[in-house]
């Protein structure tokens, strides 16, 4: 019967719109504040009304409000709860009302594994870092369940036509221009951060400031962002222009927006990100791609950046060119490099050996920085190796099998006759190829915020379509 009555309010706007013509006559009749109360209730219920009324809204909401909105000033957690939340429940609610089902694929196995493992690791967090340690890696679980959940919602829901994912792709570009360049703007002035945020420095000769993460708690993010972007732009640019999911103009002027928030943001892995991606997407148009397509954006995009970077933080160009530089050095000076990560490695390294037992179960998803185990407060920022220590061997076998199986899902998506499919086969494959690299220097699974992004894509290339009901130029 609840089923049955949320379905119908979902369909007929006008059972919603006597109710809503009732509460408002109620508003003379109350006091200011309770005026107030009631139009934020009725505003708030408005909306998630608005969400369920189609099965995937949710997850258009949650993405844009993600890459857009910062996190809400209140003292919970690292960096405060984020209003995309309640679009997240918004979609559990919707799942559950209409009969959802996870679908079958060859994704779905190593998702469900992973998500599993992680849980099950939470019991052993709650046994050696006792219950408070546990909840907080319990909700980091749930936090990660929100991106493996929007990805089964997206190939088991929509209506497959892929005129209305590439239009949305199109608002996610703006949405993103708008994040970076926002991001660009924070860090020239120096904004307050409007909730808690990573302690992330550059210390320069004219001062020292905050790098640049826009509306993220940390400037990795953004420039993980910022690289999934310029992936999208190298992918779109190869393709014929007849083809081409995005008008041209769009891209050549996000293109500079993404690389300087790039460069802001102070983080090399990501640039390692895109040049693997680069390499990944030359792979795929072997045989047939031309060098007049992406070469020009290739060097407008060092340029445009190199311009813009020098004239406005010559300071900051100056230390980033020999940050960047150094990477040359990883083999001589591993340490200076990699920003004192090799110490924190061989702490794991090190605990593991003395400790082999704990390899096969793991200490907790998460509880790597807030267990005593380790002496102190270390952080594993490298995917594989944190896994191994946090979830066991069976957590490390899931990541491993989650990245080759995305890898050949993307692969087999970007050979697919259909042209959107294959655009967005050939966007997650050559970024995932760059992110499982990245993966080696942070702990890109943390990025809850942005992962359902990066799974939305995945999702629309590996969902079946019908190319004969939408076979439409794009």
């Amino acid at each position: 019967m609840t089923d049955a009555l949320l379905r119908d309010w979902r369909c007929d706007w006008r059972i919603w719109a006597v109710a809503a013509g009732g509460i408002c006559g109620l508003l003379p009749l109350l006091p200011l504040r309770q005026n107030l109360l009631l139009l934020a209730c009725l505003l708030g219920v408005t909306v998630v009304w608005w969400l369920l009324r189609e099965p995937l809204r949710w997850v258009h909401a949650f993405l844009l409000m993600a890459l857009t909105l910062p996190p809400l000033p209140i003292e919970l957690g690292n960096s405060g709860p984020h209003v995309c939340l309640v679009a997240a429940l918004v979609g559990l609610l919707a799942g559950s009302t209409s009969r959802w089902q996870i679908a079958s694929g060859p994704l779905t196995r190593p998702f469900l594994c992973l998500f599993f493992v992680l849980l099950a690791s939470t019991c052993t967090a709650s046994c050696i870092s006792g219950l408070t340690v546990a909840a907080g890696s319990l909700v980091r679980v749930m936090l990660l369940g929100i991106s493996i959940y929007l990805f089964f919602q997206v190939i088991g829901g929509g209506d497959r036509r892929h005129i209305r994912d590439i239009r949305f792709a199109r608002l996610l570009f703006i949405a993103g221009m708008t994040s970076a360049l926002f991001a660009c703007v924070d860090f020239y002035f120096q904004f307050p951060a409007p909730a808690g945020f990573a302690p992330q420095f550059v210390w320069l000769s004219s001062g020292v400031f905050r790098r640049a993460q826009g509306v993220f708690y940390e400037a990795s993010t953004l420039g993980n962002v910022c690289a999934f972007f310029l992936v999208m732009i190298m992918t779109a640019l190869s393709r014929p222009k007849e083809t081409c999911p995005v008008p041209r103009s769009l891209l050549l002027s996000g293109a500079p927006v993404f690389a300087v928030a790039l460069i802001l943001s102070y983080s090399r892995a990501s640039v390692v990100n895109v040049a693997v991606a680069m390499a990944a997407l030359l792979f795929l148009l072997r045989g047939r791609f031309r060098w007049t397509r992406i070469g020009p954006l290739v060097g407008g995009l060092v340029l445009a950046g190199t311009v813009v970077v020098t004239r406005f933080f010559p300071a900051l160009s100056e230390a980033y060119w020999y940050r960047a530089s150094s990477i040359s050095s990883v083999f001589s000076s591993p340490e200076g490099t990699l920003s004192g990560r090799i110490g924190n490695w061989e702490t794991l390294v090190t605990f593991l050996r003395e400790h082999p037992g704990l390899a096969l179960l793991g200490i907790g998803y998460k509880t790597i920085p807030y267990s005593d185990l380790l002496g102190g407060r270390v952080v594993s920022d490298n995917v594989y190796l944190g896994m191994l220590v946090e979830a066991g061997v069976l957590g490390l076998a899931a990541v491993l099998w989650l990245n080759v199986t995305i890898l050949r899902s993307g692969y087999r998506a970007a050979k697919a006759a259909n042209p959107s499919q294959a655009f967005f086969g050939t966007w997650i494959f050559c970024f995932w190829a760059g992110e499982s690299v990245q993966m080696l220097s942070g702990d890109l699974l943390s990025y809850w915020r942005v992962l359902p992004l990066y799974f939305w894509v995945l999702g629309v290339s590996v969902r079946g379509f019908d190319e004969d009901t939408d076979s439409r130029p794009i």
